[in-house]
């Protein structure tokens, strides 16, 4: 996954303390406060942090429906860009059509972060007196998408097309939202929706070839995932190669996002969500108990690789947003850059079986359970607390 840097967080400092539109003197800005409860966004707060942890452990698996739809992008774009979001909220044409505005706006002032540059200061939810009626209408809208997003990637996972509302959405989100460039910006339509889940349980009828091209693709998620999360998540504010690069800084969520990033991986390497132990129909159960001292090796190191960079961000000192630069965080890097290591030994020798009949049975067997236990029970998750959350947010007002 690639996010793109629009904005230094030093310059979005000036307005972390205020309300977005506070920081100009435009006479014509509407600056009425929100006539809304505490409690209500308190709990719009809550369900923010639930959403998001559904959301990043779905990050092994940003390869199908959130690549192609450019879904990651449009909902996960970070460092915030304040400064456009500001002038969104100052932009008549804009505000007054939101729900059209924000199919192809600018991907830095959307999603999880747009969310959350509203709803959070300082890893507190802000004070509803804070809010404006401007920043309402707008992540009321944004939340709605956030949604709709989520709907489709369940959508578009789910083999059997068994929900008809969200297979709408999702049909709806991909003829009127757009592709978007390494800048966050729209450049051209997303093409017809395809079923992914359909693809990745039938080999040669998509993208994967056979049975085994689609295991690989399990592995090569987690890496692209452990890779980020190591190399630039934790990796570039930690070098001082980019100090600005920080995820979730407003709810200090960091260090939250970073490990359920990795259980991610451990989902899909286990074949379920939240499981503890690989299931009989999973890639690591295969490979520990198929009789090769050399797969068994591979995956026993990839399970130990797997704990030791869980246990490793689970220690690092928060919140990261303030302690980027403590040692913890390169412990946290050099665990990270072993469990890779361990992934690649998995995937070169599997690449190894290829061609082999049984081999590819397993697979399509390991397979079909990712798709329905891992990647739609995940999205299907997410979806459901997505729903939440934008219901919440509209709570916000009385």
């Amino acid at each position: 996954m690639k996010h793109y840097k629009l904005f230094m967080m030093a310059m979005m400092a000036v307005t972390l303390s205020v309300g977005l539109v506070s920081c100009g003197d435009d006479d014509d800005v509407d600056n009425t406060v929100v006539d809304g409860n505490q409690s209500t966004l308190d709990q719009a707060c809550a369900d923010w942090k639930v959403a998001r942890a559904n959301w990043e452990n779905s990050e092994a698996f940003l390869f199908g429906a959130a690549n192609v739809y450019s879904i990651d992008p449009h909902t996960d774009t970070w460092p915030v860009a304040a400064n456009d979001l500001a002038d969104v909220l100052r932009d008549a044409n804009a505000m007054s059509d939101l729900d059209n505005f924000i199919k192809t706006a600018n991907s830095g002032i959307l999603g999880y972060h747009g969310l959350e540059y509203v709803l959070f200061r300082n890893g507190q939810p802000r004070q509803v007196s804070q809010i404006t009626n401007l920043e309402y209408n707008y992540i009321c809208a944004v939340a709605k998408d956030l949604y709709n997003a989520t709907a489709t990637l369940e959508a578009a996972w789910d083999s059997k097309e068994s929900n008809a509302e969200r297979h709408q959405i999702a049909l709806d989100y991909v003829a009127t939202h757009s592709s978007i460039n390494d800048d966050g910006d729209a450049v051209g339509s997303l093409g017809s929706f395809q079923n992914f889940g359909k693809a990745f349980k039938n080999p040669g009828t998509g993208e994967w070839t056979t049975a085994l091209d689609a295991t690989l693709e399990i592995i090569s998620g987690c890496q692209d995932i452990v890779g980020e999360v190591g190399d630039s998540k934790i990796g570039l504010p930690y070098t001082g190669e980019d100090p600005t690069y920080i995820e979730s800084p407003y709810a200090y969520n960091s260090i939250t996002d970073f490990y359920d990033n990795i259980i991610s991986c451990k989902n899909a390497l286990y074949g379920g969500m939240g499981a503890s132990t690989p299931n009989d129909k999973s890639l690591i159960y295969f490979c520990k108990n198929s009789g090769n001292a050399t797969l068994s090796s591979r995956a026993n190191s990839v399970v130990e690789k797997l704990d030791a960079a869980l246990a490793k961000i689970h220690q690092m000192k928060a919140p990261f947003a303030l302690y980027y630069t403590d040692a913890s965080c390169g412990e946290a890097i050099d665990a990270l850059g072993e469990l890779d290591d361990a992934l690649s030994d998995l995937s070169e020798t599997l690449k190894g079986y290829a061609g082999n009949s049984t081999v590819e049975a397993q697979c399509k067997t390991i397979n079909e359970n990712y798709v329905d236990n891992v990647v739609l029970a995940t999205y299907r998750t997410l979806a459901n607390n997505a729903q939440k959350l934008y219901q919440s947010i509209v709570k916000i007002k009385k």
